[in-house]
């Protein structure tokens, strides 16, 4: 492992404030190092810990130095930085991976397999020679959403999160199942729909935060990894039963009942949340189309997107369940549901899975 120069090592802040974001950089090329390095030092917020110029470098690097963020490279000498994105996430006690890589931009399906295998996101490397521009105040905004590692909880007198209220169950059929997500939720999905039996009875809407370039290489991954039918939501097409429909990048998920069918609307209008595709008139589609037989699932994700159309599918009878801190990318979104109490279960993806299951058996 390089070693790290006085100018780049920060102090850490002064009377008890929040410390700073410890940093790992790890890429090849020396002077894509120097250059991030002397980025992220000009914020005091950030403190880099440790340089590395390959996978097996910061794997080791990780047995002895305490990382949040891991800045990841994926053209490398040896192992790529896809290939070892998992030992890294398992070796970095909570610290999540952010990959910088010029594959991010143009290699749609470099960017979902990244998300998919547990990056917390993705950034795009600047040419060679033009490190300038926005790219350090992206790359700054980035790394504070993505914040602080959360570690294993080891001490008994370790602080437990407030208390939520939770809602029961419906005992209603299951009528269809809304998964939504955002930063870190692309993981979390295959968790999620590899923990679903093969079928379920009902069918199941994806909205996830992505470009509109990525979302065919997004719903060909979704089907790779889930072992179930998987496609970009096309306009007045009917809804299948355990068939995944995903929203497209450039349009909201909607529903419209039509006699006994349930079919697609593509909604472009602006949502409360600025997104585009946004959650939330997709759960308030679904509690219009299914009522209480409609379950909502809020995964990793940054902001409030969904607490509007979850609400509402809640009050319509059916349910709403939201990914618990600990195994959430970015808890922003199912925190949202989960604070505001309309959660019937805060969980890990595959224990989310499971009550959707049970439900499916019921």
């Amino acid at each position: 492992m390089n070693a790290i120069s006085g100018t780049v090592r920060r102090r850490r802040s002064e009377g008890g404030a929040v410390p700073p974001i410890r940093l790992m950089i790890v890429d090849d090329s020396p002077v894509a190092r120097a250059v991030l390095s002397r980025m992220v030092a000009a914020d005091p917020g950030f403190e880099v810990v440790a340089l590395a110029g390959n996978a097996r470098e910061a794997l080791d690097a990780l047995r002895t130095v305490a990382v949040d963020i891991v800045l990841l490279d994926v053209e490398m000498p040896g192992a790529s930085g896809l290939d070892a994105l998992p030992d890294i996430i398992q070796a970095g006690n909570g610290a999540r991976v952010l990959i910088v890589s010029t594959m991010a931009e143009d290699g749609a399906e470099v960017t979902v397999r990244a998300l998919a295998e547990g990056a917390a996101d993705t950034l795009p490397k600047p040419g060679t020679g033009s490190f300038a521009g926005r790219f350090s105040q992206v790359l700054a905004d980035k790394l504070r959403r993505i914040g602080h590692a959360r570690r294993q909880q080891t001490s008994p007198t370790a602080s437990r999160p407030a208390p939520l209220r939770l809602l029961a169950m419906p005992d209603q059929p299951l009528g269809c199942v809304a998964l939504g997500a955002s930063t870190g939720g692309l993981h979390a999905l295959v968790e999620f729909l590899r923990a679903l039996p093969e079928r379920i009875g009902a069918p199941i809407l994806v909205t996830q935060h992505l470009p509109t370039v990525f979302m065919t290489y997004f719903a060909r991954q979704l089907e790779t990894a889930s072992g179930r039918p998987a496609s970009l939501a096309v306009e007045g097409r009917t809804l299948v039963d355990d068939m995944i429909h995903v929203a497209p990048g450039d349009a909201h998920l909607c529903l419209v009942r039509q006699r006994s069918a349930v079919r697609v609307r593509l909604d472009r209008g602006p949502a409360p949340s600025g997104c585009l595709p946004s959650v939330d008139p997709m759960l308030a589609s679904v509690a219009d189309a299914y009522g209480a037989t409609g379950i909502g699932v809020m995964l990793s994700g940054m902001g409030r997107d969904g607490l509007i159309g979850g609400r509402r599918l809640v009050e319509s009878g059916g349910a709403m369940l939201a990914q618990d801190q600990h195994s959430s990318a970015v808890w922003g979104m199912p925190r949202a549901i989960a604070e505001e109490g309309l959660a019937c279960a805060v969980l890990p993806p595959r224990e989310l899975a499971r009550r959707i299951s049970e439900r499916a058996r019921a």
